[in-house]
């Protein structure tokens, strides 16, 4: 099944032999305070959404954060999304993440969790968060940082891709900076043929939270796009 295939790798990443700049540390949700609730989370979640071989188009984000995957080990959700859209109790800890309000928004609208699972499988091109002083890192905001997991991102995505994703079309949330790190990545890897990139939740509900409506619109007919 694809669960089992996923699971793997997903509850197992490895930064061994990357070498991170001074001052950068891990976000690792598995290895933390709340490790083994994030590991029963994530499985739960991957036993119930991911228990066939239906191959899956891919939505990638940045990298974990600490109040979304960073708190439940799953891409843009945060434990008050995870109980009330996925079913998913949580024990031990609370977050709440703009991100993930948005995101939910954009599930309900495309037919509920069960349906957009059922289609797409969500992650980040950088599988591991990173924290400096503190605050939330995304990997391209020191070149360094960027240049040390290169070798990590690539053997992320070519695992996805190993376990049965879909090729054809994949969905990059970001389109500054995380799509441009990704579009020159894939020109050199190859692995997928077409790159959709979108809105990152945390900028529509920051800068353009009048328009919530017309990026969800947006999302869903890239979803529509990329998945038929």
């Amino acid at each position: 099944m694809l669960a089992d295939h996923l699971l793997r790798h997903v509850l197992n990443f490895s930064l061994n032999g990357v070498k991170l700049p001074r001052g950068v540390e891990v976000l690792d949700p598995f290895n933390g305070q709340h490790g083994a609730e994030v590991r029963r989370i994530v499985t739960t979640f991957h036993r119930k959404y991911y228990s066939d071989e239906r191959p899956r188009t891919l939505m990638l984000g940045i990298n974990p954060g600490r109040l979304g995957a960073g708190s439940t080990g799953l891409s843009f959700t945060d434990t008050k999304r995870c109980e009330s859209d996925l079913g998913i109790p949580v024990h031990g800890l609370r977050t709440h993440e703009p991100s993930s309000d948005f995101f939910y928004r954009m599930v309900r609208a495309a037919g509920g969790a069960d349906t957009f699972y059922h289609q797409v499988y969500v992650h980040a091109i950088c599988p591991l968060g990173f924290v400096k002083d503190g605050v939330n890192l995304n990997y391209y905001d020191d070149k360094a940082l960027e240049e040390a997991v290169t070798p990590f991102v690539e053997h992320w995505l070519r695992t996805l891709v190993d376990c049965g994703m879909r090729t054809d079309t994949v969905l990059c949330i970001g389109t500054g900076r995380n799509a441009a790190y990704f579009t020159k990545l894939n020109e050199r890897l190859k692995l997928f043929d077409r790159i959709i990139a979108l809105e990152h939740p945390r900028y529509v509900m920051q800068y353009k939270a009048r328009s919530v409506g017309t990026y969800i619109d947006k999302y869903c007919s890239a979803l529509l796009e990329a998945t038929r």
